[in-house]
């Protein structure tokens, strides 16, 4: 049953070309996904999947690799994004996709295959990244060595031994706790129950991240001209963690 609903939903490609692929006919399907029985120019046949043909990721074969450069696409001259087509080069993708040597609105010259080039996917030899990553720091507030805006959407992570962020499990079977601060680790305890670590753990997030911008929003509204230093310190004593706020001589 499930079989004849995918059939009635793919969409029939029969008879549509796709670069020098013709589509024949519906056949298996390959890893759950709708998959077309295509006749290449060269006149090989290949199974080719729905999403591929669309998308443009697979032209051929595979016979594209070795087509005389006549039978391209002609891109020269033509611009996508910051880059520039000026002619193909030798090299082909595994998919037959001619790369192109570019040259990019900064100067530089780079590679790219036709694809790429095609769907957007590339639009600069990698000079608008540099320049996101760029605003992008420009835009994060630094106080006191410490970025506001990750302390504010921090999120736990679930990509240690425990699921929660600040908390692993040993092999002994106990929980260690910390909380990181500054560029320094603060050791909370061990643990045999995960609730209490995950506690020790949020009670030092309530004290020292929600302490830090707690303190830097009354700074920031008592002194807005910044005249005053802002220094927001973390230290330990009799086994405890504490705060100090220097910039109001807490």
């Amino acid at each position: 049953m499930n079989i004849h609903m995918d059939v009635n939903r793919a969409e029939n490609l029969t008879g549509k070309t796709y670069g020098a692929l013709t589509v024949l006919y519906r056949t298996a399907n390959m890893h759950g996904r709708t998959c077309w029985m295509c006749r290449c120019s060269c006149g090989k046949e290949k199974p080719v999947l729905a999403s591929y043909l669309k998308s443009g990721k697979v032209k051929s074969c595979g016979c594209r690799a070795h087509m005389p450069s006549h039978n391209q696409a002609d891109l020269t001259g033509i611009r996508f994004g910051r880059l520039t087509a000026l002619k193909a080069t030798e090299k082909r993708k595994p998919n037959g996709s001619v790369v192109w040597l570019c040259r990019c609105s900064c100067g530089r010259t780079v590679e790219v295959s036709e694809d790429a080039l095609v769907q957007g996917n590339t639009i600069s030899c990698g000079c608008r990244q540099k320049e996101v990553q760029q605003n992008i720091g420009n835009m994060l507030h630094r106080i006191d060595g410490t970025c506001i805006e990750i302390l504010e959407k921090r999120k736990y992570r679930k990509d240690n031994t425990s699921g929660f962020q600040g908390v692993c499990r040993q092999k002994t079977g106990r929980y260690i706790a910390y909380i990181g601060f500054k560029g320094k680790r603060y050791y909370l305890g061990s643990y045999s129950d995960l609730d209490a670590a995950v506690t020790a753990r949020i009670n030092a997030e309530n004290l020292i991240y929600g302490g830090f911008l707690d303190a830097w929003r009354k700074w920031k509204d008592t002194d807005p001209t910044g005249q005053t230093p802002f220094v927001f310190e973390v230290y330990r004593k009799n086994h405890k963690l504490y705060i100090r706020k220097e910039h109001n001589h807490e």
